[in-house]
């Protein structure tokens, strides 16, 4: 039987979560005044119950997160946001300074930059086949790192890819994602993807995310960044996703 304590724990824990929408786990540890273990374990049981969705790090409301574990290919996502992403890649594209030396994701949005960027001195790593070509086309350097190909993404992925990646120091990346979460940050369906994606992001001077609206509120089954290590370009925040705001460096270019 659960005794008082712990039903009080319950409690406010799941008042905070419908207050916040999500709660990180140092919080739930100070306003209860319990150890980690203690509130990690509460919060399988609330998940275990259908009250709250236990993630990485906290937990958040069970009824206002999308998750997925399923990545669309590439044919299926060049038909989504169109215009939200050109304008995102548009943007993004403007960034990119002489003497830059870029890491360029795999994905639509990322691949939408190539015709926007200007013709200035940059050197490119992209794990996309197709980005390569393209860039190269442009009369751009690049360079693709090792690794296995997933048809897909059309990206380049696997620990070879990660081991290529980790030498090199980029003052920018550009990267897709398919969630963006305040307690699950930036996450993606595929583990080798996200080990690709984190050490880009761990070997950028600056990280970009660009990610059109409808991406905000969803969770993929692995975090590759946490949003305060990240800026985001996206098209439009909804008034429910200005609080992200308050999180991190957010643009918005439509």
């Amino acid at each position: 039987m659960i005794d008082l304590l712990t039903e009080e724990r319950y409690s406010v824990i799941l008042e905070m979560v419908k207050q916040n929408k999500s709660v990180k786990l140092p919080e739930l540890c100070e306003r209860l005044g319990a150890s980690e273990s203690t509130v990690r374990r509460d919060l399988t049981q609330l998940d275990e119950k259908g009250l709250l969705k236990k993630v990485h790090g906290g937990a958040i409301s069970a009824e206002d997160h999308s998750f997925s574990v399923v990545e669309q290919d590439v044919e299926a996502k060049s038909k989504l946001f169109n215009e939200e992403k050109i304008a995102i890649a548009r943007y993004a594209a403007s960034l990119v300074d002489d003497g830059d030396f870029v890491f360029l994701d795999a994905g639509t949005t990322t691949g939408y930059m190539i015709d926007f960027l200007p013709e200035k001195n940059v050197t490119f790593v992209t794990n996309a086949f197709i980005h390569a070509k393209r860039l190269a086309q442009r009369g751009f350097t690049v360079y693709i790192p090792a690794g296995e190909i997933k048809l897909t993404t059309e990206a380049i992925v696997g620990a070879e890819c990660v081991n290529s990646l980790q030498s090199y120091n980029f003052t920018k990346s550009f990267l897709g994602a398919n969630g963006i979460s305040l307690a699950a940050g930036v996450s993606t369906p595929d583990r080798n993807e996200a080990s690709v994606k984190s050490t880009a992001v761990q070997n950028s001077r600056i990280a970009y995310i660009l990610s059109d609206h409808s991406k905000f509120g969803q969770i993929s089954a692995v975090t590759f960044a946490k949003l305060g290590r990240v800026r985001l370009i996206t098209d439009k925040l909804s008034e429910e996703n200005k609080k992200y705001i308050s999180k991190v460096n957010v643009k918005e270019v439509m």
